[in-house]
Formats: C-alpha cells, structure tokens, sequence
C-alpha cells in the first residue's frame, strides 16, 4: 500500500496540480490510516495489501478519531483523502471494489472567519517602516493581501511580469492553474512601483533564475516561501491587532468582510478571491450579518426588550 500512496501522490502534483500543502496533508492521513489499517489485519504498514481495505474498516477509523476529539473539519479532510485514494485506485485496478464509494463526509461545524478591523489594518500599513529594501517589500507584500485578497500560495507565486503597474492590475494562477485579473488601488500600486526600484537589493548568493523572475524574495535571496511569509504577517499583526488568528488568511477574510459592508456584490468579491463556486464565498455574508445584529442591538430602542 505503501508504493500505492506514493504514485497517488505524484498523480496529484503531476496531473492534478494540487498544492503543496494539499498533498502533504493527504499524505499524513493516508499514512496514519495505512498505520490503523496495519493494526487491525496484524500486519507491517508496508506489507499492508490494499484489496483487505474494507467499508468497515474505515468506518472503524473515522470512528476512532471521532473518540479522540478531532475537530469535525479535520475527519471531513481525511474522508476526502480516503475518498480520492480509493477512486484512484480502482480507475486504475489496483482493487476491485472501492471501500470509500458514497462515504459520507461529515458536516462541517461552521465559524465565522476571522477578521482585523479597518482602522487596526490602515494602522498596521502606515506604520511599517519602509526606509530598508526589507522594510519596503513587507509593506507591499501586506498591501497586495488587503488590497486583492488573494492567498499566500497566490502571492509567493508571482512573478514581476504579473504586476501591470500601467493598468494597476496583477494576474495571480490560483488552485487548478486558473489565472484570474485583480485591480490594484492606487497605495498598492506606488508602493510596487517604489519596491521594485530597489528589489534587486534583495539578490544573493542564492539567486537562481527562477527567484530573479519572482516578485518577492527571501533573505537568502531566493524566491519567497509560504513559512516565510506567515512569520512576517503574524509579526505585524501581533503590533497592531487583537485579532486570536493571525496570518496571512485573516487578512484575506478581512479584504472578503470590508468589500462586503461596503457595498461590494458577493459575485464580484467570489472573482476576486477566485472560489469556484458561490457557497465558499457566502460564509462572508453570515459575518456582516453578525454585524448588522450587533448594530441593531445597540442602536434600536426595542431591540432588547
């Protein structure tokens, strides 16, 4: 079963083109259950034989972490990695019965999305120090996430020829190697303009030709990375928000929110943070209707009685 996983996992980078943090994520919980599965047929996880795989035998899993308290959208994820497994192996006639065929994935607990507040996000902006090539590249790395909202992944993948400072716009590949346009605000742009004046200050000893094509770099001079990118953001957001989660997601939530209250179409910002379909980006609708209850709350005489 071993040897099977691992030529699943190359079909999803090679031919699905799944990210990263996808595939190693299916990765770890395709080997705990190889580990469960090997406990229960008396057996060592490499010589596990992946036709013993039974209905039941999942269901014994699931229920197993059910037990130990996994968060509900943690088993979901595993139930789609069991899901995708499985369907790959039988296409492929490595077994001759699907165990995971109609799995049910349980539902999901839903949380409202975190967010940083206008005024503590404009605070944050203004206030980094942007007198070193350093300081200037992590105030347009936070500007583009207020300012498109697009993903971490999304932004350590640009590359200079993505930016149109002309048209204020960059072009960003999100999941499934689809490209989408995102304007940019006038702040944004200056601050590129001016980042990119100095950006090859950024070079070293480690600058290959892919970090040279890359928007923003590394201190060692190489292409960003996502780890990288997460410090910086939760260091700023640690000065200047209350926030309980923060990274580089809770800015995008927060772009998702303020577009939202004011005024902006839930179509429109589905473009801009490029979810394939509606349901993903109606989480942030829940969020404004929080807000309006608060405001109404505070603010109607009869509210409260």
């Amino acid at each position: 079963m071993n040897t099977l996983i691992e030529k699943y996992l190359r079909y999803l980078q090679v031919e699905r083109n799944a990210s990263p943090h996808t595939i190693t994520s299916y990765k770890n919980d395709l080997i705990s259950f190889m580990e469960f599965c090997a406990v229960q047929y008396d057996t060592a996880p490499e010589d596990l034989d992946v036709q013993l795989i039974t209905r039941l035998t999942i269901r014994l899993w699931l229920g197993e972490l059910s037990e130990q308290g996994l968060a509900k959208s943690s088993i979901a994820r595993k139930v789609a990695a069991l899901r995708s497994f499985f369907k790959y192996c039988f296409k492929r006639g490595h077994i001759h019965k699907n165990p995971a065929h109609l799995l049910v994935v349980p539902k999901k607990d839903r949380t409202l999305p975190k967010t940083v507040t206008p005024g503590e996000l404009t605070e944050m902006l203004d206030k980094v120090e942007t007198d070193t090539v350093r300081g200037l590249q992590d105030r347009a790395i936070l500007e583009v996430f207020y300012g498109t909202g697009i993903r971490v992944s999304e932004l350590v993948g640009l590359d200079i020829t993505d930016v149109d400072l002309r048209s204020g716009q960059i072009t960003v590949t999100g999941k499934g190697n689809k490209q989408r346009i995102i304007p940019l605000g006038k702040t944004c742009v200056d601050i590129l303009s001016e980042f990119l004046k100095k950006r090859t200050e950024l070079y070293g000893e480690r600058t290959d030709s892919d970090a040279r094509r890359a928007l923003f770099l590394a201190a060692n001079g190489q292409r960003n990375y996502v780890r990288g990118v997460r410090y910086m953001v939760e260091k700023y957001l640690k000065q200047y928000s209350e926030v309980t989660q923060k990274s580089p997601h809770v800015i995008r939530h927060s772009f998702a929110t303020h577009m939202l209250n004011n005024g902006a179409d839930i179509r429109i910002i589905k473009e801009f943070l490029g979810h394939a379909n509606l349901a993903a980006t109606q989480v942030y609708t829940h969020t404004s209707v929080e807000r309006l209850k608060n405001v109404y709350e505070q603010a109607h005489p009869r509210a409260k009685s």
